[in-house]
């Protein structure tokens, strides 16, 4: 079976193996990056198609006669025509759960440093205040630590109970959200109860029509003023704009966000604005330790063998 990889460029510089994808293929192509005039070309005699985000539509489908399997080197499938695959009786199959100790780790490394006033200590440190200090303790930024206090989780799938446990293990009591636009479920509460109890909220789900813009002025409002947000999520699902102005209001004590609504955020960003207060903005590596791209290629390897195997695995549907 020959496959293309389109995309490779977007999990590996070098820095991971790709030896079980050429083993479970006869033939590997690495194209990189591949620009979207490009794809039907790249694809042409491929019966193994894996992408991260580049784009597959009916159009390019189509012209790929020979193609069996497409593998997605991701969870989500939005960049997939998935009605156009079941048409033509190509499989679909994703990797799941690749990242989780990855975004959890990274969840509380922004949760800490915000927290605990990381980069003020810092700072105060470079610009000599500690030498000048008259105690042995700089006690010029006073912060509270995790015990106790009440982290929110909105979006409770594999990373929002694995961010949960975590919690657990900092003593934090934890409050997960009912999901929007569903019933009413045991043991969650609406969001806006959610914001409005929570020291720490974090951003866990996807974006749907349901999620976009979820979390805007409106609900900085509910927020106690105290409050950190952290989205490794998606960018679309909290209205930057009004994050900015909550943030330089001080109508939040901080936030940390990983993602944007474009990325890279080539036309700007009110987030990437330097004189924000209280804001890490991460380029989108939550997920990405070496261990978690390393499980993202062994997956799709797993992958591409259990359909050679006639047992495919991961597969989704239209």
């Amino acid at each position: 079976m020959r496959g293309v990889f389109l995309d490779d460029h977007t999990l590996t510089d070098g820095d991971l193996s790709l030896d079980g994808l050429h083993v479970e293929l006869d033939e590997l192509t690495l194209c990189g990056k591949t620009a979207p005039a490009d794809v039907t070309a790249a694809i042409q005699d491929a019966a193994v198609v894996i992408t991260n985000k580049v784009l597959l539509d009916s159009t390019v489908l189509e012209s790929a006669p020979a193609l069996r399997l497409v593998c997605v080197a991701a969870t989500g499938t939005n960049n997939i025509d998935m009605t156009a695959t079941a048409r033509l009786g190509i499989t679909v199959c994703n990797v799941r759960a690749y990242a989780t100790a990855s975004v959890v780790e990274h969840v509380f490394m922004v949760i800490l440093a915000l927290s605990r006033r990381l980069q003020s200590h810092l700072q105060a440190v470079r610009e000599g205040d500690w030498t000048r200090a008259d105690r042995f303790s700089l006690l010029d930024f006073p912060f509270r630590g995790l015990a106790g206090r009440t982290l929110g989780i909105i979006g409770y799938g594999e990373l929002g109970q694995a961010v949960a446990v975590a919690a657990g293990a900092f003593g934090m009591q934890v409050l997960v959200a009912q999901r929007p636009g569903t019933a009413a479920q045991a043991g969650r509460v609406a969001v806006t109860e959610l914001l409005a109890r929570s020291d720490i909220i974090s951003l866990h789900c996807p974006l749907t029509e349901q999620t976009r813009n979820l979390i805007t002025a409106k609900e900085f409002d509910c927020m106690r003023h105290d409050a950190i947000l952290v989205n490794t999520a998606r960018g679309g699902i909290v209205n930057e704009a009004d994050l900015a102005t909550a943030l330089r209001d001080g109508r939040i004590g901080g936030a940390a966000v990983d993602v944007l609504s474009e990325e890279p955020p080539v036309n700007g960003n009110p987030l990437l604005d330097t004189a924000l207060p209280n804001l890490i903005v991460t380029p989108h590596i939550a997920w990405a330790s070496i261990q978690s791209r390393q499980n993202l290629v062994d997956a799709l390897a797993a992958n591409i063998r259990a359909f050679r195997q006639g047992k495919p695995g991961n597969v989704v549907t239209a």
